[in-house]
């Protein structure tokens, strides 16, 4: 298959027409998205179905946690060595191995059937998402070399547009499926999803990159030790790129967020609802995630532009859009203003992921970049894990859900005031420069 041309057409990120013709005219990157929008909607697919068979074999809290710290504990252990490959071997190659092995893979969950076996679902997790490590860097190095630089910020808009949606209607959809169909259907439909995405990307082109060249051999060639402490010196030497690896962590700190969404859906909106009920529920306030994320960048290129100066300014004025709809939603009276905070909250969030992304895109080497997305996906799950432990602890012992999420509400002042600290000290930096 011979190498497609990139689109060199003019698009302007904030505009709905530029996001349909870069899917129109650039084909490559067509097929990429669609296998990943397949693979994206039966996630959550399986994250809906697994909360609710969690719910129904344990009634815990803290069960849903550890599920989310087994998915979480992955990356942090395993990321660096899947940074290293990614930079070293065919990125296609990666993610086609690990789309068909998870499609297998997520057929354990069905053998799951009393509280002695909820271990297994902590193990599956854990392997399911060792193998998503080392397909994530991989996809995120590779998103640079199926587009035009110009391109860069239509297609992280994009993505994280598509992932925002696809979140809706997966999470929508499993709701569904758990609530009618039952569980199992939804771990079935997650794995054909896997299957529908490698075949999308079986047919995407990534041209080969330039060999690298080969020092004198050494058993820390061999292990990949070498290209390991390569790898964090450059992040070390760009401390501009360091500051970008940290925005995600900094939102993580309040990720236990995510194990509330499940709490409030099915306890404190629940109001006794069946199990289906409750999924529902659940599904809802994930969508309205999904819909918030989806707007965020978008709307924020749209108002303010599309350069690195406004990008960096909004990524810190974010964080503290993100408190304050989260304070919002702890004292949320019902089901429907709570769904409108959560809307409203990943509107920040959205933004602070999808610049961070774009500018790390733009900044880092080709030959680096699976370590540098390695690197950043180790320090989020780590700090990620810890606030999820912490929040479903707070709730076994008996702290009130809606005390927890104004905790957590307040902890995102925290990075906003470390990033506009950051912020100033840039531009001190580039004023005596």
């Amino acid at each position: 298959m011979g190498k497609e041309n990139i689109s060199k057409r003019t698009y302007t990120a904030g505009h709905l027409s530029s996001y349909v013709s870069l899917l129109r005219f650039n084909a490559n990157y067509r097929r990429y998205w669609l296998g990943s929008c397949i693979s994206q909607i039966g996630d959550w697919f399986n994250y809906i179905a697994i909360f609710v068979l969690l719910g129904e074999l344990t009634g815990s809290g803290q069960a849903v946690s550890w599920f989310l710290i087994a998915k979480h504990l992955a990356p942090a252990i395993i990321g660096p060595a899947a940074g290293v490959i990614a930079d070293r071997y065919s990125r296609k190659a990666i993610l086609l191995g690990c789309d068909l092995s998870r499609a297998v893979l997520v057929l354990g969950y069905l053998f799951v059937r009393e509280p002695s076996q909820v271990w297994l679902i902590y193990l599956i997790a854990f392997t399911q998402e060792s193998i998503w490590t080392f397909s994530h860097p991989a996809r995120q190095a590779s998103i640079p070399n199926l587009c035009s630089k110009e391109e860069l910020s239509l297609v992280n808009g994009l993505s994280g547009a598509s992932w925002s949606v696809m979140l809706a209607v997966g999470a929508a959809l499993g709701g569904f499926f758990t609530a009618y169909l039952g569980w199992r259907a939804a771990i079935l439909g997650d794995s054909c999803s896997f299957l529908l995405s490698a075949a999308f990307m079986y047919f995407v082109y990534l041209p080969r990159r330039e060999k690298r060249p080969e020092n004198t051999f050494s058993w820390e060639q061999v292990i990949g030790w070498h290209d390991l402490k390569e790898g964090f010196a450059y992040v070390l030497s760009q401390p501009k790129i360091t500051a970008l690896l940290l925005v995600k962590s900094g939102w993580a700190l309040s990720g236990g967020i995510l194990v509330m969404l499940a709490v409030f859906g099915e306890q404190v909106f629940a109001k006794g609802a069946g199990a289906g009920g409750q999924g529902e529920l659940s599904g809802i306030l994930f969508s309205m995630r999904g819909l918030g994320a989806a707007v965020g960048p978008i709307l924020a290129w749209r108002l303010f532009g599309e350069n690195t100066v406004t990008m960096r300014r909004l990524i810190g004025r974010a964080f503290f859009f993100s408190a304050l709809a989260y304070t919002l939603f702890s004292q949320a009276p019902n089901m429907y203003w709570a769904a409108f905070w959560v809307f409203l909250g990943h509107i920040g969030g959205s933004v602070q992921w999808v610049f961070s992304t774009n500018l790390i895109h733009r900044s880092v080497e080709d030959r680096f970049r699976g370590r540098v997305f390695s690197t950043e996906m180790v320090m989020l799950t780590l700090v990620l894990s810890t606030s999820t432990w912490l929040t479903g602890l707070a709730m076994d012992i008996g702290v009130d859900p809606r005390n927890i999420v104004l905790t957590l509400a307040l902890l995102f002042i925290v990075p906003g005031i470390g990033w506009m600290l950051y912020l100033r000290w840039l531009d001190g930096a580039s004023y005596k420069a």
